[in-house]
């Protein structure tokens, strides 16, 4: 017999050899029903291994993101299978789950897929699936697994083997298809009852572009065809809220081949826009204790060296500038940090001068490949709402907590309300990906987490996901599409302070070493207004959005009586602007009601006489004839409900 252990903590004694379906039965036939994969001691499994020693057990339905994950690979097997019996000689690389679906990426030789094909591959692949095939896995020796793949031809897969263990190698076999696979798959694939295949785009062999250039054919699955249906839907609706779509069509920015590809240009709505986020920031961030400061876009190359930037991003960054003088070497600046951290060690400090808390919305730079360019969300240069607090290790308990209710601020005063945190620490596994000493990660680590519970946050750690220097809080948010997001970022970092020497003079009069909180709620300016962009639908909360009402006059008569309307409420600070052009108030509501502009403010001869103004919701809604201080003051309310005091 074994001992189970469930995730209620609860421990059940099976027989050996029991399979997680064997014990999702004993719990319940409903439970049986829908698993569709499982977790053993921290490894997933299929449904039908046997276990053969004490252990922790999850079962996983459709329900749960693990359980997604292991219904999309599967499925990719299945989409896999079925290009292999379309296009006879393919290459198959691999084919992971994915957020959103799979893909799998195929050297097609002499064969091309487009759009026009997709039909005929689902079809294929449904036929498959409605066979009801056993997912079963195997080991194989590495002499055999190359033997396979050499026949084959596949030199992708023969790459993948050459660099695995024997002993390691296992084979997924379903129908008449197999595949070099790790596991986790459902039980069988008629449990997949809708196939979309979703686009194909080109992908380089292990993302290198010397490699050659493969096919990635995306696609994604549903255990029920209505669920298929509904996720159509919503990726048109995400199609209609696209932020590069709503950039253009409110003249926020723009992007110029002959400027660069991934170098955004904010027009004069967007530079507003920006601008009244960063001074909602700067406005809290001063009532927090912040002090702003200012550093050049580049840095000797040695301060990137020292951080240990150079090494991590050096390869796949900008290229040095040489400057007249021998051996000069300047980089475009990946990060603040550097430039903060030598702001700190400008003069001596005392205890008492704890904690310095630097601020700055620095723009950096990144050579992404042109590839994963994509609008705002991803970009060569970006603007971070940086700061970097130094404090004792005494304050940074406190000081971790206080940013934690900064970016909650920031978050509930633009409409993100759905959000899980992350604590993302260190892969014990591959701790070469780290800098600094298991002590400092291990102290880092625990204050994160203590924060955490410490406010009541509902988290979840990831490990592998810190960054290099140290481990990090990420709020995940969730938009109006239930899509998932990473905004916002809060880091402990004990590993700069000793890469730069930075100390401070203690109560015992010895130098100490300061701890460093790296911490950006926004994250980058221009993917958080991306995502502001895509939640909104282009509908910005009233105290941010560029214009908030338009007059519009119903005749060149009322134009008058239409300025001294804007008068007025640009005195109660309401921004507005008139539309003056010769055209109908119908087509002038119509393209009023396209930009997104909250309130239409029609004037005629009955509001010029009574000194009013008849008002008109983005949206629909009439609110009738009002006066100007009534308007003033609903746009005042409506502001304060959502635009709290920090």
């Amino acid at each position: 017999m074994i001992n189970i252990t469930l995730p209620d903590r609860s421990i059940k004694e099976y027989p050996k050899e029991s399979t997680p379906m064997d014990i999702a039965k004993s719990i319940s036939e409903g439970l049986a029903r829908n698993v569709i994969s499982a977790k053993f001691n921290d490894t997933v499994v299929e449904t039908t291994t046997p276990l053969t020693k004490d252990g922790s057990l999850v079962l996983y339905t459709w329900n749960n993101p693990e359980g997604k994950k292991a219904f999309w690979h599967s499925t990719s097997h299945i989409v896999a299978q079925a290009l292999e019996n379309l296009y006879p000689g393919i290459k198959l690389t691999i084919g992971p789950a994915i957020e959103n679906g799979f893909y799998y990426d195929v050297d097609f030789g002499e064969h091309t897929v487009s759009e026009k094909d997709f039909p005929m591959i689902e079809k294929r692949a449904m036929e498959i699936a409605r066979g009801k095939h056993n997912y079963k896995m195997r080991p194989v020796s590495k002499a055999d697994a190359l033997a396979f793949y050499k026949s084959q031809h596949n030199e992708y897969k023969v790459e993948l083997i050459e660099n695995l263990e024997d002993g390691t190698i296992t084979f997924c076999d379903h129908d008449t298809f197999t595949d070099l696979c790790r596991g986790g798959h459902i039980p069988n694939t008629g449990i997949v009852k809708a196939i979309k295949i979703l686009s194909v785009a080109g992908a380089y062999w292990r993302g290198n572009e010397n490699n050659p250039q493969l096919t990635r054919v995306y696609g994604i699955s549903f255990p029920k065809q209505k669920e298929l249906t509904e996720y159509l839907e919503l990726l048109e609706e995400a199609k209609k809220r696209d932020h590069r779509k709503l950039g253009k069509e409110l003249e926020l920015f723009t992007f110029s081949k002959k400027v660069g590809q991934g170098l955004p240009l904010w027009l004069p709505k967007g530079a507003a826009l920006r601008e009244r986020l960063e001074d909602f920031l700067k406005k809290a961030q001063k009532k927090a204790g912040y002090e702003m400061v200012v550093t050049p876009h580049i840095g000797q190359k040695e301060l990137y060296v020292t951080s240990g930037h150079y090494a991590k991003y050096g390869q796949d960054s900008f290229q040095p500038i040489h400057t007249p003088k021998e051996d000069e070497e300047f980089l475009l600046k990946p990060m603040n940090c550097p430039h903060h951290c030598e702001i700190f060690n400008s003069r001596p400090f005392s205890y008492r001068e704890l904690p310095k808390r630097y601020a700055e919305f620095g723009t950096v730079y990144r050579y992404e490949q042109s590839g994963e360019l994509h609008g705002l969300t991803r970009v060569r240069g970006f603007t971070q709402d940086d700061a970097h607090i130094f404090c004792t290790h005494d304050q940074l308990d406190q000081e971790f907590k206080n940013v934690i209710d900064l970016s909650l601020y920031v978050l509930g005063s633009l409409g993100f309300d759905d959000f899980t945190a992350q604590v993302s620490i260190r892969d014990l596994d591959t701790p070469e990906k780290y800098i600094g000493s298991v002590e400092n990660w291990e102290k880092a680590e625990k204050a994160i987490i203590n924060a955490a519970e410490a406010k009541g946050l509902d988290f979840v750690i990831e490990k592998g996901e810190a960054a290099f220097y140290g481990p990090k809080l990420d709020f995940m948010i969730k938009d109006a599409l239930g899509r998932s997001w990473q905004l916002g970022t809060i880091q402990v970092d004990y590993n700069l302070p000793e890469r730069f020497e930075l100390t401070y003079k203690g109560s015992d009069n010895e130098e100490h070493r300061p701890v460093m909180i790296h911490r950006a709620p926004f994250g980058s300016m221009e993917r958080f207004i991306a995502l502001l962009l895509e939640h909104t639908g282009g509908n910005f909360p009233l105290w941010l959005i560029p214009e908030q009402a338009i007059v519009l006059p119903v005749s060149e008569k009322h134009e008058k009586y239409a300025k001294k309307v804007l008068n007025s409420l640009e005195n109660n600070e309401i921004r507005a602007l008139i539309d003056n052009r010769n055209e109908t108030v119908g087509k002038k509501i119509r393209e009023a009601e396209m930009n997104k502009i909250p309130f239409m403010l029609i004037v005629g001869d009955s509001e010029e006489k009574d000194g009013t103004i008849s008002v008109r919701r983005h949206g629909g809604g009439d609110l009738g004839a009002i006066r100007i201080s009534e308007f003033a003051h609903l746009v005042t309310k409506e502001i304060n409900s959502t635009l709290k005091s920090f």
